[in-house]
């Protein structure tokens, strides 16, 4: 794996270290009332922000400046980026944008496309390659923050996103400072066909989620959507495959996967200072996948031996050992 990405050490307590337990410890409800009591500087300072994205798309984010706290001003600016039907509110975001706050900086946390409350904001269905809109969500962000360092850190599909918005930075007139992706997908066909090989208790996860995510669009958009026939599928295989046919103008499902990969020749354009940080263990994101990155002088590649998906949790409360090396990042020089 040394010839792949550099290691750094995670050394959990052993009660911790099964990967299932890091992977499933970070979103447990139970850790609600004790991660918003953590981070109740940055949900007291955040204020919804409603981003013209461009031909018509709005996202919301929710921005959180440190004078408003009445704190000194800020050192820079980080975006930060939820996995898959998750949102704003994530339990990992709570961690990590207060510590982005404490450790000062003002701090947006982007809601995607029909995550969080936001489903009645655009007509459209949200899919993973919804790249531009999220270009033009930081595109906005950077204007409304003028001559203010940007970065940007993601989780899962979100630091999927991440890197992806700094491999078009040079064309789309981002300044880019530094990005952070922590467990990303790296190629979405491995990871789907991964959820639907591994523990049914993650693929039942996520079709819930993504179930009720459609109704809430139903709901949203009368009239316009009839999602039974997707809400029959019992695969998130068979749900992907009926909406990239029903819902995009991708022919087919290889073709829509390989639309958001960022394995190949995707990240070649890369310029802004990148680091992946994924675990050797997560069951999601396969590290055989680490070989098929493009590999530039930008990218930094490091890996940890435990940490499941977006886990990295050596204790039940507080904040992270991800939440320490991402802020460690976004500081250096």
């Amino acid at each position: 794996m040394e010839e792949l990405a550099r290691i750094v050490p995670f050394e959990p307590h052993a009660w911790l270290r099964n990967r299932h337990v890091q992977s499933i410890i970070p979103s447990l409800p139970l850790r609600r009332p004790g991660a918003e009591r953590r981070a109740g500087e940055l949900l007291a300072a955040s204020r919804e922000l409603l981003l013209d994205c461009g031909d018509g798309v709005q996202l919301l984010a929710l921005h959180a400046r440190r004078e408003d706290l009445g704190w000194p001003a800020a050192r820079g600016l980080v975006v930060l980026h939820h996995g898959w039907e998750g949102s704003a509110e994530s339990l990992y975001l709570l961690s990590l944008g207060q510590a982005a706050l404490t450790a000062g900086f003002d701090v947006v946390r982007l809601n995607l496309r029909d995550h969080g409350p936001t489903h009645h904001l655009n007509r459209d269905l949200f899919h993973s390659c919804r790249i531009t809109e999220v270009v033009g969500a930081v595109r906005r962000i950077q204007e409304l923050n003028p001559g203010r360092d940007v970065s940007l850190a993601g989780f899962s599909l979100g630091g999927n996103f991440a890197l992806r918005v700094a491999a078009r930075a040079a064309t789309a007139g981002l300044r880019l400072r530094r990005v952070v992706a922590v467990c990303p997908v790296l190629d979405p066909a491995v990871t789907l066909d991964a959820l639907e090989r591994g523990p049914a208790l993650y693929r039942e996860y996520f079709l819930l989620k993504w179930r009720r995510s459609l109704q809430k669009k139903q709901a949203a958009w009368p009239g316009h959507y009839d999602f039974t026939g997707m809400l029959r599928e019992r695969s998130l295989t068979g749900m992907t495959a009926r909406m990239v046919a029903e819902y995009t103008d991708y022919p087919d499902l290889k073709t829509y996967l390989r639309g958001y990969a960022v394995t190949g020749e995707a990240l070649a354009s890369l310029e802004t200072e990148s680091r992946i940080i994924t675990a050797l263990d997560d069951p999601m994101i396969l590290p055989g996948d680490l070989r098929r990155l493009k590999r530039v002088p930008a990218l930094d590649v490091t890996v940890t031996r435990r940490g499941g998906h977006c886990g990295f949790v050596e204790r039940l409360g507080g904040p992270t050992w991800i939440d320490r090396e991402v802020m460690a990042e976004l500081m250096r020089d």
